[in-house]
């Protein structure tokens, strides 16, 4: 089938009804013209009495329709045309020339529709397409609206390959030799019994021929069937962490002549799972150094560019990760394609909510009735995906405690085995949750004016938990009983937050394989030294790895004086700021502490120094919280006052300097955390350098420098774009002295202006509590710095990106459109 890009000339405008749009015209707005994907929700206005309230960041959502006019030429009558959604932010209706053609209530997977019998060919046509996204709220996080991922035309004959029906797997990977079997469905869309062959060609990343194999067929009228064929590789290239090696399996399909052809890219890996050796890829184990990461890019909301998608998945393996896990739906492919050419593995999730809504219109009102074609879909869309090692079929499941709605997970379970055998299938389970019947009413008890006992919401319950009912409940025989059955249907069990049972697993069964699925960020240390014990412990995935909308608040650096005891922030809050990386893909401090437990960094320490404004409160207690810090030498005003300056290392010991004068030596390890040390000093500008040590002998140094007087900073991080594109160049703006110190004591209003062959997509800061809008082209640095994406045109040229601060000299940075 060729599929064509469908993501240009498309128009935006409200959703209104057809009565309403009769008897009250003012509700009809003008439409506006959108290149796809488009995130409607981030360029609409926030206010705290929006419906979508804090998990959605308090952005506006309203229901949208999209159209889009297109011609279909004359010659195309007699084939068949289809449309793929990759993802509609939700509840989508699609009709074709007025006719209704499909609809799809979840947003996060991707589906298909025939529109043949709709089209009118040698005309002009229109599609348009509802999605249903004023009902609020609908998510638990930022969702984003509209039809945020990409759209694909599909043109075939009616003798073709079927929607997703190259199906690959690998079950001989070996250094001398690898069986890659293809299974591959045909359909015949019209009257005739048929002949003929499908022809595979397995190619490697230079396009040169290393296999082949070509198989006769015959097919009945209206007919499916699928081919398969096991075809030989010698000395293959392994697809692993380090060379995430691809190949591509073109399918041609002849019959008289060629019918059809389609081409994907696989890899050949093995995988292995036991409770001695945990989790093996190519037969060596490994250990899932993993993040959680939500759906949206920041600033560019839910839109799944490629490029973003790339980034990040770049800029965690850079940081030391080697695993994904997509919270709490199915990933893009965009990000998939990623996290197969870095080398990330990927625990993919199916859905957050199975039959009890966690908000008022969520995917829960849709689950029964489409849960099985979502699962199909996930499952279709992942297969061919080295990358992918695990599925996960839902994310804190209430039903997972119950006697009869547990059955729910068995069902997604068996379906997910019954297309593919190849992954392992897991469930994050967080255990109050699961006997939320049984814990609100002892912490009702005990807390009568908790926020928790008060809400029920599993969030805050987990915040307001005292620790004794904590450690009761995980280890409480009515806890195991309720989820015996929930755990028996998994490969592998998912535990939130639950690091209290790692050690207790083997003997409840001696066959249990466990996963941290999502844990507290600093948490880190003691969960990575269990990991690394115990066999059956496969890894562990920290919430979150990237900052995201939504949710605000949760990661909030707060002190006992600032009496906030509840889990959401207010408004103006955007952002979670829980993240090793900020909204901008900025490094925070916990990044490189998690680096460095993971044995990155070859033994160089990093310093952050903890805000000197706070110095001498006391810190409250969260899950998603580090330290008040950032890594930065730059505290105009503090000059002799005191201030705690913190190293990070695997080092025996370390050695903080200050302008050369030493400030002691001590142990790497302290009560806080391992791989950490902090001293209590005075606050003077220059140099602060810590030097760290093994057996007496120097391993690494580490320093920061007082910046000075800064200037505008700009650097690209692509030399071009490719005309009508979804090609992104991010733009960092700091503020940073004539050495490039980036000064993050300086506040500044900077605006950033395009002209040329771009499009300026969206620019701000990572400042997660701001009542700036990502439309906007000014905006106040945080840390010293801001960010700015620059889309490709439709025309080739060049883009000229201007960069301007009041009392400083203006950039422009050129970005040619080719």
């Amino acid at each position: 089938m060729l599929r064509e890009n469908f993501n240009d000339n498309w128009k935006v405008c409200r959703s209104v009804a057809a009565l309403d749009a009769l008897f009250y015209p003012e509700k009809v707005q003008e439409p506006q013209s959108v290149t796809l994907p488009h995130d409607a929700m981030i360029c609409s206005g926030r206010s705290p009495e929006y419906p979508t309230a804090g998990g959605g960041a308090f952005f506006k959502a309203e229901n949208l329709e999209y159209t889009k006019t297109f011609f279909v030429p004359k010659e195309d009558q007699g084939k068949v045309i289809y449309l793929e959604f990759e993802g509609v932010m939700q509840y989508a209706f699609v009709w074709v020339n007025g006719g209704f053609a499909g609809q799809h209530p979840y947003a996060y997977s991707n589906f298909y529709v025939n529109i043949t019998d709709f089209l009118r060919f040698g005309e002009e046509n229109t599609v348009k397409v509802i999605a249903k996204n004023g009902a609020q709220p609908n998510s638990r996080w930022y969702s984003g609206g509209g039809i945020y991922r990409n759209v694909k035309i599909i043109k075939g004959e009616p003798l073709h390959i079927s929607m997703d029906g190259v199906m690959i797997s690998t079950p001989i990977a070996e250094s001398d030799r690898a069986v890659v079997e293809v299974r591959t469905k045909i359909e015949n869309e019209n009257l005739g019994f048929r002949c003929g062959w499908l022809k595979t060609v397995i190619r490697d990343e230079d396009g040169a021929e290393v296999a082949k194999e070509r198989t006769k067929f015959h097919i009945f009228s209206e007919g499916t069937l699928t081919v398969q064929q096991r075809i030989y590789v010698k000395n293959p290239k392994l697809w692993n962490l380090d060379a995430p090696y691809l190949y591509t399996c073109e399918s041609i399909l002849e019959s008289e002549e060629i019918r059809d052809k389609t081409a994907v890219s696989f890899g050949i890996r093995s995988l292995t799972l036991d409770p001695e050796r945990g989790l093996q890829l190519n037969g060596r184990t490994v250990k899932l150094k993993g993040g959680c990461i939500h759906h949206d890019n920041g600033m560019l909301g839910a839109a799944a560019f490629e490029d973003a998608e790339l980034r990040r998945a770049r800029l965690h393996k850079k940081a030391g990760y080697n695993a994904l896990r997509s919270a709490h739906y199915p990933m893009s492919k965009a990000m998939l394609d990623a996290c197969d050419r870095t080398g990330l593995l990927v625990m993919d999730e199916f859905t957050d909510v199975w039959t009890s809504c966690k908000c008022d219109f969520d995917y829960g009102f849709s689950f029964a009735e489409w849960w099985e074609r979502d699962v199909e879909q996930m499952v279709y869309k992942d297969y061919n995906h080295p990358c992918v090692v695990l599925y996960s079929i839902g994310n804190e499941i209430p039903e997972a405690g119950s006697p009869t709605d547990a059955s729910w997970g068995r069902k997604i379970a068996e379906k997910i085995r019954s297309i593919d055998k190849t992954r392992y299938i897991t469930n994050a389970l967080n255990l109050p949750g699961a006997i939320l019947d049984v814990v609100v009413p002892m912490m009702r008890a005990q807390k009568p004016e908790s926020a928790g006992a008060k809400s029920g919401e599993i969030n805050q319950v987990s915040k307001d938990m005292q620790q004794d009912m904590r450690s009761w409940i995980l280890n409480s025989d009515i806890l195991q009983e309720r989820i015996e059955e929930s755990c028996g249907v998994l490969d592998v069990i998912g535990y939130n937050y639950t690091t209290e049972r790692y050690e207790n697993e083997p003997k409840l069964s001696p066959n249990r394989i466990v996963v941290g699925s999502e844990t507290s960020p600093a948490a880190l240390a003691e969960n990575w030294e269990l990991v690394e014990k115990h066999g059956y412990l496969i890894g562990d995935f920290s919430w979150t790895s990237w900052d995201y909308l939504g949710e605000v608040g949760i990661g909030h650096f707060g002190y006992e004086d600032d009496k906030i005891d509840r889990f959401y922030g207010d408004y103006p809050w955007i952002a979670a700021y829980s993240g090793d990386f900020d909204l901008t893909g900025f490094r925070r401090p916990i990044s490189y502490w998690r680096e460095i437990i993971w044995g990155g960094r070859n033994h160089t320490p990093y310093i952050a120094v903890q805000r000197p404004g706070r110095y001498g409160q006391k810190p409250a207690d969260g899950n998603h919280i580090w330290t008040d810090s950032i890594s930065s030498w730059t505290w105009p005003g503090y000059e002799g006052h005191p201030i705690i300056a913190e190293v990070y290392s695997d080092a025996e010991e370390a050695e903080l300097f200050i302008n050369g004068i030493s400030q002691g030596r001590k142990p790497v390890g302290d009560e806080f955390k391992k791989f950490y040390c902090k001293w209590d000093t005075v606050y003077e500008t220059g140099e602060v350098e810590a030097v760290t040590y093994i057996a007496g002998k120097e391993v690494g140094r580490f320093h920061l420098k007082t910046a000075g007087t800064p200037r505008l900073w700009v650097k690209k991080e692509s030399e071009s774009l490719r005309a009508g594109t979804n090609d992104l160049c991010f733009i960092n703006i700091e503020l940073a002295d004539e050495n490039g110190i980036l000064n993050t004591a300086v506040q500044k209003d900077v605006t950033v202006s395009l002209t040329g062959a771009g499009i300026l997509q969206a620019s701000g800061s990572a400042d997660p509590r701001t009542g700036e809008n990502y439309y906007d082209t000014t905006h106040k640095t945080f840390y010293g710095r801001v960010l700015a994406v620059v889309r490709a045109g439709e025309e080739k040229g060049t883009a000229r990106l201007t960069v301007s601060a009041e009392g400083m000299d203006s950039v422009v940075v050129e970005i040619p459109v080719v």
